[in-house]
């Protein structure tokens, strides 16, 4: 499962409006076919999957899916549950249960109905791989991950606001190739006017992932973008399961206040500013305890001479 969940990020962000999901076949601990949601949501990851293999293999096959066969029928295509009963592997596990009322259970009914082994597993790794939908199906909003570029000392640029470059090239390639898997951008609208951010996708042969543009103001959207005028507001942002904040300080401050965030990355360079302009404005925190035990690592690496943190939210 976690290997087809590494297949799903391959979906990422094309799969839109549907989820991107991962599907493995295996046959006698050899995977022997995959599949992953394609660019518009269809194909779905378990018809490229199933695609093409013999009865023979289907027979003693086990469908590893990292969520739920969709159970509805659509002018778009088949439901997955359909393929699957016309193709009837031996076994099928699922990664995570469909939360979406129109399957919600059912595409795993009419399987074992049919006479096929089902399993559930509710495993972390289908989780995190479909945490956008998820959270969208859960929460009624996209899962949010804010950006920050600081100096050692905590700095995103100096007094007098400069701040091209922190970071040097390796993390900023990184910082685009997370651009890449996100629906929509967010800035506030102070650094939209003092810098004019182009908040697209500047890496080779992927610049057509660049994500809608989505500025935080309570004045008109500037041309090309979508405004919105506080961060609870992303959750009226349609077709958005993935969104990218970066800076400023008072737009990162919004949105750690209103604990919207889900995902903290941290960009370091080593370098000291001193008396420069901080990466984060004040959040109103009555004590210290209330910034404890509330951010998980999940990941740290070396880009260059800067290094890069991920922190998720403890919930």
């Amino acid at each position: 499962m976690a290997a087809a969940a590494r297949l799903a990020g391959r979906a990422r962000p094309l799969a839109r409006p549907n989820p991107g999901v991962g599907a493995l076949v295996v046959v006698d601990d050899r995977v022997i076919a995959r599949g992953w949601t394609q660019a518009g949501g269809r194909p779905h990851a378990e018809a490229v999957a199933l695609a093409g293999l013999s009865p023979e293999a289907l027979a003693v096959a086990t469908l590893y899916v990292t969520l739920e066969p969709c159970a509805h029928h659509s002018d778009r295509g088949p439901a997955c549950t359909d393929l699957i009963l016309a193709d009837t592997p031996q076994r099928v596990v699922i990664g995570q249960i469909d939360p979406d009322p129109r399957t919600a259970g059912q595409g795993m009914k009419r399987l074992q109905a049919a006479g096929i082994a089902v399993s559930l597993l509710n495993d972390a790794a289908s989780a995190d791989s479909l945490r956008g939908f998820l959270t969208r199906q859960r929460e009624g909003r996209p899962w949010v991950t804010l950006k920050l570029a600081t100096s050692l000392d905590g700095c995103i640029a100096l007094a007098d606001g400069t701040s091209r470059w922190i970071t040097g090239d390796a993390a900023r390639a990184h910082v685009h190739a997370q651009r890449a898997r996100a629906d929509a951008i967010l800035v506030g609208g102070g650094t939209w006017r003092a810098d004019a951010p182009r908040l697209d996708v500047r890496l080779p042969g992927l610049e057509a992932r660049s994500p809608t543009r989505v500025v935080l103001t309570r004045a008109a959207a500037p041309e090309g973008t979508t405004g919105i005028p506080a961060p609870e507001a992303i959750a009226a942002l349609e077709g958005v399961s993935y969104l990218y904040v970066e800076g400023g300080a008072e737009t990162a401050a919004a949105f750690l206040a209103a604990d919207l965030v889900d995902e903290l990355h941290l960009y370091t360079a080593p370098i000291v500013i001193g008396d420069g302009k901080r990466a984060v404005g004040a959040l109103g925190l009555a004590g210290l305890a209330e910034a404890h035990d509330r951010w998980d690592l999940r990941e740290r690496r070396q880009l260059g001479s800067d290094s890069f943190a991920a922190y998720w939210r403890t919930r």
